[in-house]
Parts: C-alpha cells; structure tokens; sequence
C-alpha cells in the first residue's frame, strides 16, 4: 500500500510540474510591460552571484519554473538549451528561477547539459517582487511556471503566465524578434 501511495505521489508531483496546478496563492506584486523590472541578485548553479545588472543592454528572459528534473521542467528547460544560439544571437540571456537550491541546479545542469544560468529563490523573493504566484500541492511548495521578459533598456516588455514548458522559448523567441523588428 505504501509503494502505491508513493507512486501516486510521485505521479502526481511530476504532473503538477508538466501543467502546473490550480489553486495558486496570490502573488505579492504585479509586474507588467513598460515597468522597471525589479533589480536581484541570486545564487547561480555556480553558486556564484547573478544580478539583473549584469545583463546592462541585453535581453533577459526569466523564465520561473517549479522543480528541477521534474517532467514539464525538463522538457522547458531542454527547449531553452537547444535555442540558446538563437537567442545570444538576438542579444538576450536565459535566466532560469526556481526554490530548488543551488546544489539541485548543479546537478540538474551537469545530468542534462543545460549551460544557462539555473538561479536558486528558496525564499522566493525574486519570484514575490515578479509577481509569480506559488503554488502548494502535497505540502509541497513551488512556483508557478511564469515568464519574464525584460528588454535592453531594464523595462518589463512581456510578461507570460502559466506557460506551456513545450511552447514557451518557442514564442518568447518570436516575440524578441518581433520587438527587435525582424
């Protein structure tokens, strides 16, 4: 009985993470387009220091996630990684957020081959000063599956929420290149 429940568990955490779930908490605050995005700074997979202040020009997408290695995680975080040369070609970083700690990130980079910056928000501080409601599901805590995209000049340009992980860099690339005029 109790491997049953388990696998139930599991089932369920892992279709939480591919749709997301109903029932998301209010979120602190409302970010929208034309907005200064909020400035942060996060602990990378590297445990390293990332601030938004780093990306001075560029394009930075912040897209928020609920759990690494999870099904619907992976498979956004796969799209992202096999368009990254699309986007550094269009002056733009990807920015991947999640509650996940730092040593999750590292290994999930090393056991997928994702070379972007993975930024750990276990108290959810960017997550809250972006807007991205989170979700609750088994006791469980995680964010909502959100996208930021904050253009050159530091202003919010898109915001996105409860993406499709299959869809989402497809359509945030489409947009960069729409804003960009090309």
């Amino acid at each position: 009985m109790k491997k049953k429940v388990n696998v139930f568990v599991g089932l369920s955490l892992l279709w939480l993470c591919a749709v997301g779930a109903n029932g998301a908490h209010a979120a602190e605050t409302v970010v929208k387009p034309g907005m200064k995005a909020p400035a942060f700074t996060l602990p990378s997979q590297e445990n390293t220091p990332v601030s938004l202040s780093d990306f001075k020009g560029k394009w930075v997408v912040l897209y928020f996630y609920p759990k690494d290695k999870s099904t619907g995680c992976t498979i956004e975080a796969h799209a992202y990684q096999g368009d990254l040369s699309k986007f550094e070609a269009r002056n733009a970083v990807v920015l991947g957020v999640s509650l996940d700690t730092t040593e999750s990130h590292k290994s999930f980079c090393t056991q997928d081959g994702l070379t972007f910056k993975l930024l750990a928000d276990p108290e959810r501080t960017v997550a809250s000063e972006y807007g991205v409601p989170e979700m609750t599901f088994d006791g469980m805590k995680y964010d909502e599956r959100d996208t930021i995209l904050i253009a050159p000049n530091g202003n919010i340009a898109r915001v996105w929420r409860k993406v499709d992980a299959r869809e989402d860099s497809t359509i945030v690339l489409a947009e960069i290149a729409k804003l960009q005029g090309r």
